[in-house]
């Protein structure tokens, strides 16, 4: 079955490998029409081959569904808030500067760098103009990658970037806080006042640029993203983060905040992540507008939760419900470690990221002993691994 698949797809390919120098020569044309200039497009284009990799990225499916509290494990641990902490130590001009001109939180612009990049050490490696003409002449959204591919050209052409340090995302987000570059066009400021608006080389101008576009996103300066609440025994009533009522409404219903503190003025959405059982929170319109960076409840409330920990504010209290919580980075690469040492091929990485080949290894090992096969990085299996 593993073989034909390869097979399949090496067939599916074969077209996209025939006709990409025709597509090229499409986007070139493209480009010139939009201004970019020729010195431009010869270089970044002239050497351009297609990557069947790609393609696996953009129409492969979750081998699993990820937990929230897995999820937030791995993001929002005391790795990364002490290693935040640091960075905006060391930034802090930089962020005092984007947080007053834009009226952003500096904690939630430090959180939305440590989820996108981890602080600038995660940009990812593949190139920006190679992997925006293989998506333009090849897969499901030629349409919008055309136009990102355009974009990057425009990006080139002004030099904004060194091109030789143009790298980022299999689809093309790139830099300290990965837009893609069509935002980049649109959002990206030069906050360090170089002249040039550089998200991969220049940490203020990936900070400003960020909060530039939570500003634009509807950010309000002064309002909390939101905080944790108590639900009153079977809660039954409405929630969705889009359902915004006033405070009164939620108060009536016997909703408290965590702490026994008032709810305060103004509207809020209930969001309940894994349901009326564990933690839940109201939010305010700056979940919205963070939700506008990146559409996925989970990856807002990792950066809300994580500007908060920034902040010297405690973590969520309320239990998740599971008996099996997730593990922090830390504890995944000790759970990879253990893996290897058992006789798993991992390509001796021992990162914290759970990639193919270590849930294939998890999976393997729980089969073996008894377990659940999940292939989820948990707390019992690290557990089995130790010994316990």
């Amino acid at each position: 079955m593993i073989r034909f698949a390869a097979w399949a797809l090496l067939l599916s390919t074969v077209p996209a490998f025939a006709g990409f120098q025709e597509c090229l020569g499409e986007l070139r044309a493209k480009a010139a029409s939009a201004g970019v200039s020729a010195r431009t497009i010869e270089s970044a284009t002239r050497d351009l081959t297609f990557d069947p990799d790609l393609l696996a990225f953009e129409t492969a499916q979750p081998e699993f569904q990820t937990k929230i509290w897995d999820y937030l494990a791995g993001l929002v641990d005391d790795e990364r808030v002490n290693d935040g902490r640091a960075q905006m130590h060391q930034w802090a001009h930089a962020l005092s500067v984007a947080s007053s001109r834009y009226g952003v939180d500096a904690a939630v612009i430090a959180a939305v760098w440590g989820v996108e990049s981890n602080f600038g050490q995660n940009f990812g490696k593949r190139p920006i103009i190679q992997s925006l003409a293989t998506l333009s002449c090849e897969g499901r959204r030629q349409s919008y990658f055309r136009g990102e591919f355009i974009s990057a050209l425009k990006i080139l052409d002004a030099g904004d970037v060194d091109p030789n340090k143009f790298m980022g995302s299999w689809a093309g987000a790139f830099g300290h806080t990965q837009f893609m570059p069509s935002t980049f066009l649109r959002i990206a400021v030069d906050l360090d006042g170089d002249g040039r608006r550089d998200l991969i080389g220049s940490v203020p101008d990936a900070l400003g640029s960020t909060a530039n576009y939570l500003h634009k996103a509807g950010w309000v300066a002064g309002l909390p993203w939101g905080y944790e609440v108590r639900l009153p025994e079977h809660y039954a009533g409405p929630s969705g983060f889009k359902h915004k009522e006033p405070m009164s409404a939620w108060a009536a219903r016997g909703i408290t905040r965590i702490d026994g503190s008032p709810l305060g003025e103004g509207a809020a959405g209930l969001l309940l992540p894994a349901g009326p059982e564990g933690p839940a929170f109201l939010v305010t319109r700056n979940f919205n507008a963070i939700f506008a960076y990146n559409a996925s409840e989970s990856y807002v409330l990792a950066v809300s939760l994580l500007s908060d920990r920034l902040k010297g504010l405690p973590g969520v209290r309320t239990p998740w419900p599971t008996n099996d919580p997730g593990l922090s980075r830390a504890q995944r690469r000790e759970l990879q470690a253990l893996l290897i040492k058992r006789g798993y091929d991992l390509d001796g990485k021992m990162d914290g990221v759970i990639g193919t080949k270590t849930r294939a290894a998890i999976i393997d090992f729980q089969t073996r002993a008894g377990l659940p096969a999940h292939g989820r990085a948990s707390a019992s299996v690290l557990a089995a691994l130790q010994g316990r």
